[in-house]
């Protein structure tokens, strides 16, 4: 394994998920460069710029495993070019003419950039997938508890009552913009590249955009309609979108960390019987996944704006963006999934304790209500400033409501509702989980 500790052989499931490490292996990679030169090949051989025998042949030939990578790598260096080593070892496994038509009138970005719209594409796929399971698991909590009374908190203290339905409501609505970015975004990022040069296409002349159109076309790709070697905004935004998708999932996980407060204990994420809090408390139940959640994010975060700043970039091309991206791509996405599996496993265990909700929810929350009926008698400002001044804001120990009132000296309004007034909560609640049910039901399973 390697010397990071996200490639770790004991802390990498925490960085990163097996199924997005496959996109990114090295070997993967390699491989994904070299359908790439064979689907170049294949285009430029349909429009007679090659001859079909040398696109077959370097077809047939591009696979990683034929490859010698020790020649590979030890080409990479000697030349100090990013891809020359991997078209060397390529073209010494073809017969000519076929290896002078490896790599035909391309550039580095074309083969890298190509390659990245691709990584994002399975990304991508990825993220449509986790974020739905998340979305559902959501409004199932937001249906099962759509009355669950809860204490509302505003600066970390309590204020007027909720429900624990309009909290998960308010999650899944969240996940659900984060879907419709995925949906909106898909044809601007998944597009080829091939530019050339300095992106013109000089080398292929009258033929290079239907070229460029039959590459794109070869590879499942969008055709981009002008070169974006200096562009780099679509990568940008490919990893802010993840990088939004991580801040919702840890303002989730932040709020479970709150709740599982043992002095609140109204959440308790799941945990078995072999995890361990602490070697020294034994009593511990820790957090471990909600606290997690916030760590990814920020490391997602840092990362994004590195791409963030690759959009600032220099005419035609500019390797200080491109190259940092090869760095901070994979980490974003990698952190991403794990950020999502780990949002799964805490939401699909996820225990609530409804009792202990509603034990927050004591006299004090009837002030809003108090506040609304007195209004009518003296008028909002009036009765807001009677009000504060008679609940002693900041008192170990505020006064009921009941006495509020009578030591006001006002004609006591029709007694509060018993219950607090939720029906706002329930009714957004019911409308959130009904607009995410029909979305899902008219969208794909799969990002396509």
């Amino acid at each position: 394994m390697g010397a990071r500790l996200t490639d770790s052989q004991l802390y990498a499931h925490l960085w990163g998920t097996a199924e997005l490490r496959a996109v990114f292996d090295e070997r993967a990679r390699l491989q994904s460069w070299l359908d790439i030169l064979a689907a170049l090949a294949r285009a430029q051989a349909k429009l007679g710029v090659i001859p079909a025998e040398s696109a077959d042949q370097i077809t047939s030939a591009a696979t990683v495993d034929t490859l010698d990578l020790d020649y590979v790598a030890e080409e990479t260096r000697r030349t100090s070019h990013s891809t020359l080593g991997l078209i060397r070892g390529l073209q010494r496994t073809l017969p000519s003419p076929a290896r002078d038509h490896v790599y035909y009138g391309a550039t580095v970005q074309d083969v890298t950039d190509t390659w990245t719209a691709l990584a994002m594409g399975a990304v991508g796929a990825v993220v449509w997938r986790d974020l739905r399971t998340i979305e559902g698991l959501l409004l199932d909590l937001a249906e099962a508890h759509r009355a669950t009374l809860m204490a509302g908190r505003t600066h970390g203290q309590i204020g007027a009552p909720i429900t624990f339905g309009f909290k998960a409501a308010s999650w899944a609505d969240e996940v659900r913009r984060h879907v419709d970015r995925l949906r909106e975004g898909r044809p601007r990022w998944l597009v080829g590249q091939l530019g050339g040069a300095v992106g013109v296409l000089g080398f292929f002349g009258a033929d290079g955009p239907a070229l460029r159109a039959a590459f794109c076309s070869e590879l499942g790709l969008d055709d981009p309609g002008i070169s974006w070697l200096s562009s780099r905004d679509r990568l940008a935004e490919f990893a802010t979108t993840l990088a939004l998708v991580t801040c919702t999932l840890a303002r989730i996980g932040g709020e479970v960390y709150e709740l599982q407060r043992p002095e609140i204990a109204e959440l308790r994420e799941p945990t078995t019987a072999d995890a361990v809090g602490s070697i020294t408390m034994p009593h511990k139940r820790n957090p471990e996944r909600a606290e997690h959640l916030d760590t990814l994010a920020r490391l997602v975060r840092a990362n994004a704006a590195v791409l963030l700043e690759g959009v600032v970039s220099s005419h035609e091309r500019d390797g200080r963006a491109w190259k940092a991206e090869w760095v901070a791509l994979p980490e974003v996405c990698l952190l991403t999934g794990a950020a999502l599996e780990t949002a799964i496993a805490l939401l699909s265990g996820l225990g609530v304790d409804a009792e202990a909700m509603a034990a927050k929810v004591g006299d004090q929350a009837r002030s809003e209500q108090v506040l609304a009926a007195l209004s009518a008698q003296l008028g909002r400002h009036r009765a807001q400033e009677l009000l504060h001044e008679a609940l002693s804001p900041g008192a170990a120990l505020p006064p009921a409501i009941d006495e509020v009132i009578a030591r006001l000296g006002v004609t006591s309004p029709s007694p509060p509702a018993p219950a607090p007034p939720i029906e706002g909560a329930v009714a957004m609640v019911d409308g959130v989980v009904a607009r995410a049910r029909a979305a899902r039901a008219q969208e794909p399973n799969e990002w396509t």
